[in-house]
């Protein structure tokens, strides 16, 4: 690994240790085993490059399962795959727990860092291109925006439940059975008209 690398490495493990208002750019430095110049150099400041180790984290973690989940759909109806999908998430949660939590003490420091916002703002469009390709390589029949869009609600989804999941893991929270039902009474059909 090089030092970016290891700084995005280093800043998930303080993070993780330590939660994000009490990481430090040295306790960074030190777990990366870089000099603190190093973040500068590689990020500009400590914040962004905490912005885009939480981003990293979980978007290869929790964005990978579910690229795995719709790629394992191919064959199967899409009302199928997605109630399978949603039923997986809790696992996927579990598996993830320190860095969502994590995750969610980074949402207010987010929000209030106009840099922080903009990386988030412009991954946005290739995270729904992404997950929209793997929908149409298993679903071919969709088109380019239906895919999109489906990844656009899927992306929704996971925030959404992702922050439920964290504040109640064992609340009342819908499984994919229900948000199944849900879309497809959206859609006027039964959910197993697929």
């Amino acid at each position: 690994m090089g030092n970016r690398e290891d700084l995005l490495a280093g800043a998930r493990k303080a993070i993780v240790e330590r939660g994000v208002a009490k990481t430090t750019a040295r306790d960074i430095a030190a777990a990366a085993g870089v000099s603190l110049a190093a973040i500068g150099y590689h990020f500009g400041s400590k914040e962004q490059l905490i912005t885009e180790a939480l981003a990293d984290a979980l978007g290869n973690a929790i964005g990978d399962s579910m690229e795995a989940m719709i790629r394992d759909s191919g064959g199967t109806p899409l009302i199928t795959g997605f109630t399978e999908l949603w039923n997986a998430m809790p696992r996927v949660f579990a598996e993830n727990r320190d860095s969502m939590v994590a995750s969610m003490e980074n949402l207010v420091r987010v929000a209030r860092s106009p840099e922080s916002k903009n990386f988030f703002t412009d991954a946005l469009p290739t995270i729904y291109r992404e997950m929209g390709a793997a929908l149409r390589e298993t679903h071919p029949e969709l088109t380019i925006e239906q895919a999109e869009s489906i990844a656009q609600m899927y992306f929704v989804l996971v925030q959404g439940l992702g922050v439920l999941w964290v504040i109640a893991p064992n609340g009342a929270l819908p499984d994919g059975n229900r948000l199944a039902e849900a879309v497809s009474a959206l859609a006027g059909v039964s959910p197993g008209a697929g």
